[in-house]
C-alpha cells in the first residue's frame, strides 16, 4: 500500500468517524429535547392536581362563594372580573345573601352615561363591527330625537362607502323622518358636510360595518379624528350577542380614537348578558342606550342598570341544585 492509498483510507475513516460522532450528537440532543417535553407534561400535570386540591380546600372552606365563582364564569364574565365582584361576598355567607352582594358589587362597576345623550344635540357618530345595528340604531335615535324636538332639527350622514346599498337603506330612514341624508367618503367630505348641516341641533353618523382586523378601519377612524375642526362624540355599538373575546378585541381596536360610551343592541337576542357586562365592567365603559328588537322607535331605551343586573343574577338560580353538584363533584374528588 503505498503513501496515497493509506492517506485515502486515513481520510474514509475519519470522515465515517466524524459522521458518526456528529449522528450520535443528533440523536443526543433528540433525546435531551424528549426529555425536556417530558418534564414539561410533568409539571402541567403536577400544576393541574395542584390547582384541583386548591379547588377542592375552596369550595370545602367557602362552598356558597366557589359556586358564585363558577356560576359568573358561565354566565361569561371573566374570571378575574367575577373575583372582583364576588371578593365581598361575607365567609358562611347563604346563597341569596351572596346573590344580593353580587347585584351590589356589578352596580358599583358599571358605568352610565348619566342622562340622555341626544339632549344635548350636537355630533354623534356611531362605530361598531360588522352586523352590530349602527344603522338601525341611528335610525332610532333619529325617530326617537325627532318625537321631541321635530325632524326639522336633525340630519343624518353615512360614511359607508364600501357596502352596496347603505347610503340607500340610511336614505330610507331620511325620507320617513324628514330629514335630510348626506353621505361622505373621506375627512374632507364629511366637513363639508358637516358645515352644511351646522344649522341642525342634533347630527347623527352612520360609519361603516367592518371588523376590528380590517385594514380599512383606520381610514374610517382617521376620517372621524381628522375632522377636528368639530366636536363628534363616538360611541361604540356592542351587540350583546357577541362573544366576550370579540367584544374586548372591538374596543380595543376602536378606542384609537376618544369613545364617549356604548349603546348595546340584541339584548332580545342574547342567552345572557355575563358577557357584555363584564367587558363593559373591565373597559369603565359608560352605557347610554340598551336595543331589543328591530322596532323603530319603539326598541330603544336608555339603559336601565336595575335590569341589566337582574337579567344576570336571575340566571344564577336558586343555588341548592348547583350546591348539590358541587358537593357531589367534592366527594367524587376525594374517592
Amino acid at each position: 500500500m503505498d503513501q496515497g492509498q493509506a492517506a485515502s483510507l486515513s481520510q474514509a475513516g475519519f470522515g465515517q468517524a466524524g459522521f458518526a460522532q456528529a449522528n450520535n450528537g443528533q440523536q443526543n440532543n433528540q433525546a435531551i429535547d424528549e426529555l425536556r417535553q417530558e418534564m414539561a407534561s410533568m409539571r402541567q400535570l403536577l400544576q393541574h392536581q395542584v390547582n384541583g386540591l386548591v379547588e377542592q380546600d375552596i369550595t370545602r372552606r367557602d362552598p356558597i362563594r366557589s359556586m358564585i365563582l363558577e356560576q359568573l364564569a358561565t354566565a361569561g364574565f371573566d374570571s378575574e372580573i367575577a373575583s372582583q365582584l364576588a371578593i365581598d361576598i361575607p365567609p358562611g355567607a347563604d346563597f341569596n345573601t351572596a346573590k344580593q352582594v353580587i347585584k351590589n358589587s356589578i352596580a358599583r362597576r358599571l358605568v352610565t352615561t348619566n342622562n340622555d345623550v341626544l339632549e344635548q344635540g350636537g355630533i354623534i357618530a356611531l362605530l361598531g363591527p360588522t352586523g352590530g345595528g349602527k344603522t338601525t340604531t341611528v335610525a332610532k335615535l333619529a325617530a326617537r330625537y325627532a318625537m321631541q324636538y321635530g325632524s326639522d332639527q336633525i340630519a343624518l350622514i353615512t360614511t359607508d362607502s364600501y357596502r352596496i346599498g347603505a347610503y340607500e337603506q340610511l336614505n330610507t330612514y331620511g325620507k320617513i323622518l324628514g330629514c335630510p341624508v348626506k353621505v361622505a367618503k373621506d375627512a374632507q367630505q364629511l366637513a363639508d358636510a358637516l358645515y352644511q348641516l351646522r344649522n341642525k341641533r342634533l347630527i347623527l353618523i352612520d360609519t361603516a360595518g367592518m371588523g376590528q382586523r380590517d385594514i380599512r378601519l383606520s381610514e374610517q377612524l382617521a376620517t372621524l379624528v381628522n375632522t377636528s375642526h368639530v366636536n363628534i362624540r363616538s360611541f361604540l355599538v356592542l351587540p350583546a350577542t357577541a362573544q366576550r373575546k370579540v367584544l374586548q378585541e372591538a374596543i380595543e381596536q376602536f378606542r384609537k380614537i376618544p369613545i364617549s360610551g356604548c349603546i348595546i343592541t340584541k339584548v332580545d337576542e342574547a342567552i345572557g348578558l355575563g358577557e357584555i357586562m363584564s367587558v363593559a365592567i373591565g373597559h369603565s365603559l359608560p352605557i347610554g342606550y340598551v336595543t331589543n328588537g328591530q322596532r323603530v322607535p319603539e326598541d330603544i331605551s336608555l339603559v336601565d342598570i336595575n335590569e341589566l343586573i337582574n337579567n344576570v343574577v336571575d340566571q344564577l338560580g336558586d343555588g341548592q341544585s348547583q350546591l348539590s353538584s358541587s358537593s357531589s363533584r367534592f366527594v367524587n374528588l376525594n374517592r
